[in-house]
């Protein structure tokens, strides 16, 4: 992508649920390119929503307070399941090939595992009012890969050591 501009408000881009989001949108334009012009419609719906979720975890990790970013991360999953939904029904209609479903179903499913713990780790913190309003990186082991990613994406946003 060339050359990395780091400040924390582009902190988002350190998020694994913001990863896994570009990386939805990749396999989802992948999925509808070359669709003929009486599916274009659809095509364009499902990449609005799935460039949806990345825009808004980004957009809600700008806003800085927990209340509004939480707002966004739901915008996040409710563009997943739109997302879903849409490519539910092409496979089921025979529009895109069942292991490109199966990629795009495994990868949302992941995401939305993620997205769903971030909220809940971020609800708990706000019911705690045990949130900081600064955007610091904080690495460290956890047990599992989904308590680690979450682990991860939680860091970015309680303070401790880092950029």
């Amino acid at each position: 992508m060339g050359v990395e501009r780091r400040n924390k408000n582009r902190g988002y881009q350190q998020l694994l649920v913001w990863q896994d989001a570009i990386e939805l949108y990749g396999l989802s334009w992948g999925a509808v390119r070359g669709w003929p012009f009486e599916l274009k419609k659809l095509a364009s719906q499902s990449l609005a929503s799935s460039d949806s979720v990345h825009r808004n975890i980004a957009e809600g990790y700008c806003r800085r307070s927990v209340r509004e970013y939480l707002q966004f991360l739901n915008f996040a999953l409710g563009s997943l399941g739109e997302t879903l939904s849409g490519f539910i029904a092409y496979a089921e209609n025979h529009q895109i090939e069942q292991k490109t479903f199966e990629q795009l179903d495994a990868l949302i499913f992941r995401l939305e595992n993620r997205l769903l713990k971030l909220v809940e780790a971020l609800e708990r913190k706000r019911d705690a009012n045990d949130w900081m309003e600064s955007l610091v990186v904080r690495e460290g082991p956890t047990e599992n890969d989904e308590d680690r990613a979450i682990a991860h994406d939680l860091r970015l946003f309680v303070g401790g050591a880092g950029d």
